[in-house]
């Protein structure tokens, strides 16, 4: 469950940005949003499905002055509470498996507690470590 991930080149990004209604924690939803993460990694996994890795984090409040071009005042009262970053394959498969009952079952109970969730997918440009001297 909290195993490192690899992630390889040529595989697609979601970012899903969950704002939660006024008055819902983390803590709220926390049981069912680990129940639709297991449904992905179980179930959508294989080369069939393409499901590669994923990461759940909850917004720490904290945005770089020194990499933020907008304002910073103005993007803090603007970023969701979570953010669902999952890889795949195939944006393709990611639309299937998001289509698919046994998923949209437990997506649609999460988003009972939101006000809204955005998922922008990105195509991967570059990935590196550091070099070894």
């Amino acid at each position: 469950m909290f195993n490192p991930i690899e992630i390889p080149f040529g595989c697609v990004m979601l970012f899903n940005e969950v704002n939660l209604k006024d008055g819902v924690t983390v803590e709220d939803v926390e049981l069912t949003l680990g129940e639709m993460c297991n449904i992905v990694k179980n179930n959508y996994g294989d080369d069939n499905g393409g499901f590669i890795a994923g990461q759940v984090y909850e917004n720490s409040g904290f945005i770089s002055a020194e990499g933020s071009f907008e304002n910073v005042e103005k993007a803090k009262e603007e970023r969701g509470e979570i953010v669902i970053v999952t890889f795949w394959k195939s944006f393709e498969q990611h639309e299937k498996s998001h289509a698919d009952e046994l998923f949209k079952s437990k997506f649609d109970e999460l988003l009972e507690f939101c006000d809204d969730a955005n998922e922008l997918g990105y195509k991967m440009l570059w990935q590196g470590t550091p070099e070894d001297h």
